[in-house]
């Protein structure tokens, strides 16, 4: 496969003060890695060189002056390099939230969306941020995934799915008191949650993709006693869901009692489940696999992810973060940036 039929994949750097710059340099450092995508990465050179000293490896790069210039590379399977200037070192304190690094996070992608929305990348791996330090830099809005919402002008319904090697989960609420969640159940968002998290399978390359709702009560609400959000929401949205024509037979099913849901996928049975609210899923993935996790930004119009787990303050700078995680949102990253590029190249 040469350079332009390779989907393009911009990567970042996350938060200067955590553990992203050694990730990307050690994922960079694989040879399998410009076999996948016609990568280009977005950053400080300083950073990028702080990165590539901490993993103790040397990525040889291509420089490009701008994004666009990207895809027409010819004849070298080297990553390409988008030098940036936004933040400086002695503005940096390793292991420590800070409004500069925020603010170097925030531009680095907004950059990266500038070219998506223009059709020069085709997704988006990003590695880990911090919360805290985006906000005291500047952004407005309550996560990353808000952000990349509105600056891409996004309307519809949008979640984050979060996934462990073939089993995807997304949840009808995320960051919100437990107290609330029940306020946030309705037929409307569990069937946008649900249609949103089976296309995006069908966009990562899942030929025929089942998906399993969860129950919001212990036993599914046990006919009513427990609580009646299965009877008169839930149950009711499945069965619309399983009532529309879809591409693949049946690939909507339950509601299941949560404490036994992820069994079934274990099993093989499901490839995606759709939760109730946040530790519902997030438990069950990350005790099955939290060195492997991804979380996929879902409903965009590009695709974007990073690696499930955080900066990781407390090994940062010791080159003992494992790639792993960011490896497996890197591969998600192609395949999905894969078909958004098939996609654009039928439309023209």
């Amino acid at each position: 496969m040469n350079t332009q039929d390779r989907p393009v994949v911009a990567l970042t750097l996350g938060d200067p003060a955590g553990i992203g710059p050694e990730l990307i340099a050690r994922l960079l450092a694989r040879p399998e890695t410009a076999q996948r995508a016609n990568t280009v990465l977005v950053g400080d050179p300083w950073l990028w060189e702080d990165g590539q000293r901490i993993a103790g490896v040397q990525v040889a790069t291509d420089a490009v002056g701008a994004l666009a210039d990207v895809r027409g590379r010819a004849g070298t399977t080297r990553p390409a390099f988008l030098a940036l200037d936004t933040v400086a070192p002695a503005d940096v304190q390793r292991s420590r939230a800070g409004g500069a690094g925020g603010r170097s996070v925030l531009q680095v992608l907004d950059r990266c969306m500038d070219a998506a929305l223009a059709g020069d990348i085709d997704a988006i791996c990003f590695a880990p941020l911090n919360k805290q330090a985006m906000k005291i830099g500047g952004m407005q809005h309550e996560d990353e995934l808000h952000h990349f919402a509105r600056y891409l002008g996004v309307t519809g319904y949008f979640c984050e799915f979060n996934t462990l090697g073939d089993l995807w989960t997304s949840r009808i609420s995320s960051h919100v008191p437990l107290k609330d969640v029940a306020s946030y159940l309705s037929v409307e968002r569990i069937q946008q949650a649900a249609e949103l998290i089976y296309r995006s399978l069908l966009a990562s390359g899942v030929a025929a993709p089942k998906v399993a709702i969860a129950a919001f009560n212990p036993h599914g609400g046990d006919g009513g006693v427990c609580g009646r959000e299965e009877i008169d929401t839930i149950a009711p949205a499945v069965q619309a869901l399983q009532a529309r024509d879809w591409p693949t037979p049946a690939p909507f099913h339950g509601p299941f009692p949560a404490d036994t849901i992820f069994l079934k996928a274990q099993a093989g049975e499901y490839q995606a489940i759709v939760t109730m609210y946040h530790d519902q899923g997030q438990i069950a993935i990350k005790l099955l696999g939290f060195s492997r996790g991804v979380t996929v930004q879902g409903g965009l119009p590009i695709p974007i992810t990073t690696p499930a787990h955080g900066t990781a303050y407390d090994i940062a700078g010791q080159g003992r973060a494992s790639v792993e995680a960011t490896w497996q949102a890197f591969q998600i990253a192609c395949r999905m940036g894969s078909t958004q590029r098939a996609k654009a190249l039928a439309a023209a």
